[in-house]
């Protein structure tokens, strides 16, 4: 996995390694507007027409304006997001955020099971991306 960024945001820790990011929102934390531009400003920054992928790790219970959820569409080169949770309600939360996404989408029990499929998903997208650019 190598070394990573750490951002402390206010109500969310945010983890930057090279080809994905995880994001830990803090205890009965509020997400709003204002956060999300910051995450979205740190994505910029590092996955800048680089293919990436976005875990969120919720290991505690917070909220969400769900009109955040559009700015992941305006991030073309997400190219997966993973839940992890082992509490059955964010599960059926995370499973109902899924209808909010237009690309690969799961969720896991653990952190090592999600790091894999991303970064599986990433491997495959790049091997796509690098063969457009063959000629016959």
């Amino acid at each position: 996995m190598g070394l990573f960024h750490f951002y402390d945001i206010g109500n969310t820790d945010v983890y930057v390694f090279d080809d994905f990011l995880i994001k830990q929102v803090k205890e009965g934390a509020f997400i709003n507007d204002e956060e999300t531009e910051l995450f979205v400003e740190i994505i910029k920054k590092h996955f800048d027409n680089k293919n990436f992928a976005f875990i969120s790790n919720r290991i505690n219970s917070y909220s969400v304006n769900p009109l955040v959820y559009t700015a992941a569409e305006k991030l073309p080169n997400l190219v997966a997001f993973a839940v992890i949770t082992v509490d059955e309600k964010m599960r059926e939360i995370s499973i109902f955020e899924n209808k909010f996404h237009n690309r690969p989408f799961n969720t896991f029990d653990n952190l090592s099971d999600a790091i894999y499929w991303v970064s599986e998903i990433i491997k495959d997208k790049n091997k796509t991306k690098s063969s457009d650019f063959l000629v016959d």
